[in-house]
């Protein structure tokens, strides 16, 4: 069973820092693309980072310079560093491997991520 677990979300001030973690579990990390999305209240669900097997990364303009993900494969888990945050980064906040993200059923709970003074 496919399963992933969020964590490390919070309240942070603008221009603060988290970093959330990932644990997954059904899936042989080393071998997957894994994601990060968020969600914000009214918006559709976006990809913030991407990082392929090869440790490949890409990010969309809006978070890149601020946001890094990684992986350690050998922990089974999947990082986002968030840098220089912004109001608007304000979000649920998800990961998942790319070849699971039509599936609803792979989606886990999410963790709030909400920056404001």
């Amino acid at each position: 069973q496919v399963q992933f677990v969020e964590s490390g979300g919070g309240l942070v001030q603008p221009g603060g820092s988290l970093r959330l973690s990932c644990t997954t579990s059904g899936i042989i990390l080393s071998l997957d693309t894994m994601g990060w999305y968020r969600q914000a209240p009214g918006k559709q669900r976006e990809v913030v980072a991407l990082i392929t097997s090869g440790h490949v990364t890409n990010y969309p303009d809006s978070v890149k310079g601020r946001f890094t993900i990684s992986r350690d494969n050998a922990k089974n888990t999947v990082y986002l560093q968030m840098n220089s945050l912004k109001p608007e980064d304000t979000a649920v906040y998800y990961c998942n491997a790319l070849r699971f993200v039509s599936m609803r059923q792979s989606w886990g709970q999410g963790t709030q991520v909400t920056v404001s003074s």
